[in-house]
């Protein structure tokens, strides 16, 4: 079973998206992707509110969280959360390993 958390970052004058470019361009964003466990590390952008920014940020297990949290990117992110004075709101979810129940089937499109 996969945990999913979702990070919500918000700032103030485009800081939120700051800190997506400067993760993107450092090639932190990318070395997370590829860390052992690391199932989807992705941001999105919320139509409704352009100061904010959603990670969605998947592992395998909470032992490969636990190993993320124990790497020097942690420090890197927290350095750029300061930075761009960024506030989260966090949510943690685990996944269904069962899949999508057939009577959701009808109402998607693949």
């Amino acid at each position: 079973m996969s945990i999913i958390v979702n990070i919500y970052y918000t700032g103030k004058d485009g800081a939120a998206r700051k800190f997506v470019e400067e993760m993107e361009s450092s090639g932190t964003a990318e070395a997370i992707r590829r860390e052992d466990g690391n199932l989807k590390y992705e941001y999105f952008f919320p139509a409704a509110d352009p100061e904010t920014v959603l990670l969605i940020d998947s592992w395998r297990d909470q032992e490969a969280i636990d190993a993320h949290h124990a790497t020097p990117m942690m420090d890197k992110i927290t350095e750029l959360r300061l930075k761009y004075d960024l506030h989260m709101k966090v949510e943690r979810y685990r996944s269904d390993e069962g899949g999508i129940p057939e009577s959701d089937h009808q109402f998607i499109k693949e």
